[in-house]
């Protein structure tokens, strides 16, 4: 092995170890010259190699979450507005007040979590892949009601533990609507306009909330609409945001039930998503397969989306399921075709 060569392994070896020994607790290094030398040195390589919290894995890039949010979101013009404006404004703010907390509410398949997907992938370079990104699915980490003070506290921990090792982190809660009443109020210190929590600044961190909770009323909203014979486009966020809150706060079943962060106004905007029509499904059929690297097909999209299933019962205007089946549908029909 050529010295070259072992300098190099050298190098890897006292990064790895220096970033063990010294993340996220802030420690004082005495050294010398050569020792500290090392230490930037290695530090230098972990960080080409590795992910780490800075500027070369996380930079927000606001043309790319606008082209993604309009071109590959369908039927959601209030979330692509809403979502546009609230990241941009938050990541362009040297030093926000708080940290940005969006509530996303809708039926399935509407692309809750798809939004979620296009923001991360616009934020970290690794996306949705990324060590800063930490989500939460309700049933899957908070199953049982007799555990719920070692929820609490170990969300707390957790949450600042991530916070203290990378200020930009994002926190996704998937199934608020199946979230435990009280749960999600035990981060609410971290959520709200303090500057330091023992010695930690969380006002860089993004947290975003996932519920189907609000489907009804943002259905109602868009039936009234076209049963008036009003464009679908002119639903605007103040239709929807003041019922929404007040049905999520009202709602004893889910993990907003009279939370204080609704109450202390710590979210920052309830986003509503629309039902889907046939012709955003059909549009969700031709950008699965363009995802496919197939041919794009028209009918067969078409074919899809009508058979789906739709409601009201004697009207057929919103898809019960949204896209959420489009893609193994697309499958099934191509397997029969």
């Amino acid at each position: 092995m050529t010295t070259t060569h072992k300098t190099f392994l050298g190098y890897v070896l006292i990064s790895s170890l220096v970033v063990n020994a010294f993340e996220p607790i802030t420690t004082t290094v005495v050294a010398g010259a050569s020792g500290a030398a090392a230490i930037a040195a290695g530090r230098k390589i972990y960080n080409y190699f590795f992910e780490s919290c800075d500027s070369k894995w996380i930079a927000f890039n606001s043309t790319g979450l606008e082209v993604d949010l309009y071109q590959k979101l369908f039927g959601q013009h209030v979330v692509s507005s809403v979502v546009l404006k609230a990241i941009t404004g938050f990541k362009k703010t040297e030093n926000p007040k708080k940290p940005l907390v969006l509530s996303l509410h809708g039926w399935t398949g509407t692309g809750k979590n798809y939004v979620s997907q296009l923001i991360a992938e616009n934020v970290y370079k690794k996306g949705m892949a990324s060590s800063f990104i930490h989500q939460f699915v309700a049933t899957a980490h908070f199953p049982h009601q007799s555990q719920i003070e070692n929820y609490k506290s170990q969300l707390q921990h957790w949450i600042k533990g991530n916070v203290t090792n990378c200020p930009q982190s994002m926190f996704i809660f998937d199934e608020m609507d199946k979230m435990h009443p009280g749960l999600i109020d035990s981060i609410k210190p971290y959520l709200d306009y303090y500057e330091k929590l023992d010695g930690v600044s969380y006002r860089q961190a993004i947290f975003i909330f996932l519920s189907n909770s609000g489907g009804e009323d943002i259905t109602q909203v868009a039936l009234d609409f076209w049963r008036e014979g009003k464009n679908r486009e002119e639903i605007k966020l103040k239709d929807l945001e003041t019922a929404l809150s007040l049905s999520v706060f009202n709602n004893k079943q889910g993990g907003f039930w009279h939370a204080s962060l609704i109450d202390k106004n710590l979210v920052d905007f309830f986003i509503p998503f629309l039902p889907l029509e046939y012709k955003h499904l059909v549009q969700c059929g031709m950008a699965e397969m363009a995802a496919k690297g197939l041919e794009p097909n028209y009918a067969l999209a078409d074919q899809v989306a009508r058979d789906m299933i739709y409601f009201p019962k004697n009207e057929n205007i919103f898809s019960v399921k949204g896209c959420k089946t489009i893609s193994s549908k697309l499958d099934l029909y191509r397997d029969h075709a």
